[in-house]
């Protein structure tokens, strides 16, 4: 049967096939049959069951943790839709893996989120979909074309809806000097003001708060990241802005739930009144929380999907 997306097939390796299979959905299109296996000495093996010669392929692919495993998955599938003749394959990335490694913090440290960029690109992607990236200048890591979409045109509207009428009480915050343009137009689109912690990061994945800039006391606090990882950054904030800022009450936000380590204890323990995550990684079961909500990305996947396969203005999505 003929249908508008004829050409069109999306296909899933193991990081987040549930994302994979709800973009398929909102499209209309059967998701693509493929196995992507571990031989016993932990090598990748690949298989596609169907013809992708000339076809449009997307491949849904968050490099979340095993890491490694997840970013090698990508590159060999690449490479099995680039030597079965596929016409174009734009890598699907959720969460963009070594993200936080964009930069040289100290003497001879790499910079691997632009290794990571080119591996993919020599692999044989043409295209990256991608959501909030730790740092927007990692676009130009890629020498093709990067889409990327924003969490915040999601985890807006449920804040919005969730305070309706009340946003003179809201305040969003940033965790950090380097989320402030990203709480800025979280804010905007909320009408509300913006806060920062201002905190400190003695050594990798620790953090300590310093001071508080901006006005919290007796408001209802957004925290907003892009990331949770081990969760300190985060808890530590959240106390911060209620002991010292004054803050009524905390809500904490984020686009990527990575809960590393013991995320989920410093969670529990938290003073936080609800925690929004997107499902650009998925959150095991054992890992959900009565206050943890995950917020779905299919729609705006699929919707950026639509646009790329009909070569049509993304911008839209972008901005939103």
């Amino acid at each position: 049967m003929v249908t508008r997306f004829n050409n069109l097939k999306i296909f899933a390796a193991n990081s987040n096939p549930a994302l994979a299979n709800a973009i398929a959905n909102h499209l209309g299109v059967p998701l693509g049959r493929s196995e992507v296996k571990m031989f016993a000495d932990g090598e990748i093996n690949v298989s596609i069951f169907e013809t992708v010669r000339g076809s449009d392929v997307f491949i849904v692919q968050s490099t979340c943790s095993p890491v490694n495993n997840n970013l090698m998955e990508l590159l060999i599938m690449t490479d099995a839709f680039k030597r079965a003749s596929a016409g174009r394959i734009t890598a699907v990335i959720p969460y963009f893996g070594y993200a936080r490694q964009d930069r040289k913090a100290k003497a001879r440290d790499p910079i691997s989120a632009k290794l990571v960029a080119d591996l993919i690109t020599t692999a044989g992607v043409d295209r990256i979909l991608t959501m909030d990236l730790h740092a927007s200048q990692i676009q130009g890591f890629f020498n093709i074309p990067l889409d990327h979409l924003a969490g915040s045109s999601i985890l807006a509207p449920y804040f919005i809806n969730k305070f309706k009428g009340l946003t003179d009480d809201l305040v969003v915050v940033s965790p950090d000097l380097g989320s402030v343009a990203r709480a800025r137009i979280f804010a905007h689109k909320c009408n509300a003001p913006i806060a920062m912690i201002d905190k400190r990061r003695p050594r990798p994945n620790v953090s300590e708060v310093c001071n508080i800039i901006g006005d919290v006391k007796g408001k209802t606090a957004i925290l907003l990241d892009d990331v949770i990882d081990t969760a300190g950054t985060i808890c530590n904030a959240a106390k911060a802005l209620v002991d010292i800022g004054g803050a009524k009450e905390v809500y904490v936000c984020a686009t990527h739930g990575v809960l590393s380590g013991d995320a989920m204890k410093k969670l529990k323990e938290s003073n936080i009144k609800e925690i929004i995550l997107l499902d650009t990684i998925p959150v095991p079961d054992e890992k959900h929380l009565d206050n943890l909500a995950v917020l779905s990305t299919a729609k705006q996947f699929a919707e950026a999907i639509k646009c790329v396969y009909e070569e049509r203005s993304i911008s839209v999505l972008l901005m939103n």
